[in-house]
């Protein structure tokens, strides 16, 4: 029940929220299909959000739709929680450097340096250093969050980057070192590791906001931060064939799938959330092939089965340990 007290209400449009105090271990839920549910769900959109961009490359500018994507989500969010966001001004002045840090890496960092690293390196190494987010995120945890480096999770992790080397080399994975090294795998690494300390300070800092209001302050700083680049770019007006496009990057990429991750980084804490990851590229397979008519080949099968295999042992609990034994369970508060 302390524990209950000390967690905030997800509901943006409470005005009074108790003070949080940051534990030194941070609370992490039993893992179950509900608390499973936002990860699967956040990894659903993202994969959706790939399709979409790649149906948007030639009708917008991506500087243009990553400013327009941004704009309209905190526009959503200011007339839902504008008057919750005002009431907790003092609580945000208090902490808005660590709102504008989690919102430059969450949501500015790694999308513009992964825009960058596609102008110099192959979309092989990209899919190769993505599938390192995992393993990233669960090291940063072990070492900034208080989260516990099982052997569960390294084992899993291996065999999860193995299959996903395997589907994103084609079968081939031999012919990543023929390519040499590249100024874009060097920026894909720096986007990988903002991506990942994202999740990791979001779970140590446990600010005393909701998840709602978090995400509007958030979503606020990186429109900010977004804002001169896309004056500095070729900017794309908003036409009939990009607004789909721009609405679904704005909507449940851009508002639910975020508040999908914090939750899921909340209730499972940042190593095991960033494990799910690994289910990314297979899903963006299945519906590359169900709405782009790409074809299945062997290699997504046995890379997205390798991938399947390892999130499953990652999520498992350590022997001899009670689930979730590698973080601090609510119950046990």
């Amino acid at each position: 029940m302390a524990a209950d007290a000390r967690r905030p209400i997800d509901n943006g449009m409470e005005s009074g929220m108790a003070a949080q105090t940051t534990p030194a271990a941070p609370a992490v839920k039993t893992m179950t299909p509900a608390s499973m549910s936002a990860p699967v769900l956040t990894m659903l959109i993202w994969a959706g959000n790939t399709v979409v961009t790649k149906a948007a490359s030639g009708v917008i500018e991506p500087a243009s739709i990553a400013f327009y994507r941004w704009l309209i989500a905190f526009l959503v969010l200011l007339a839902i929680f504008g008057p919750a966001a005002w009431r907790q001004r003092t609580v945000m002045r208090r902490h808005w450097y660590k709102l504008a840090i989690l919102g430059l890496l969450g949501m500015v960092i790694y999308q513009s340096l992964a825009y960058e690293a596609a102008k110099t390196t192959s979309a092989v190494n990209m899919g190769v250093l993505v599938a390192l987010m995992p393993l990233v995120s669960t090291l940063l945890a072990s070492a900034f969050a208080g989260e516990r480096l099982t052997w569960p999770r390294i084992v899993g992790g291996l065999t999860s980057l193995a299959g996903l080397v395997y589907l994103t080399s084609h079968g081939a994975p031999s012919m990543l070192l023929s390519g040499g090294s590249h100024i874009g795998d060097g920026l894909m690494i720096v986007a990988i590791i903002a991506n990942s300390l994202y999740g990791v300070l979001l779970k140590r800092w446990s600010l005393p906001l909701t998840m709602w209001l978090q995400l509007f302050w958030q979503v606020g700083f990186a429109t900010l931060a977004l804002l001169p680049i896309w004056l500095l770019s070729d900017i794309s007006p908003i036409t009939w064939a990009s607004l789909p496009l721009v609405l679904y990057a704005a909507l449940p990429t851009s508002l639910l799938a975020p508040f999908l991750w914090m939750t899921a980084i909340r209730d499972l804490g940042a190593g095991r959330s960033a494990m799910f990851i690994n289910l990314l590229p297979v899903m963006i397979a299945a519906l590359a092939w169900a709405t782009l008519g790409e074809q299945l080949y062997a290699y997504h099968v046995v890379g997205g089965g390798l991938a399947l295999i390892g999130v499953a042992i990652a999520l498992r609990p350590a022997r001899g340990i009670k689930a979730p034994a590698d973080d601090v369970e609510i119950e046990q508060l």
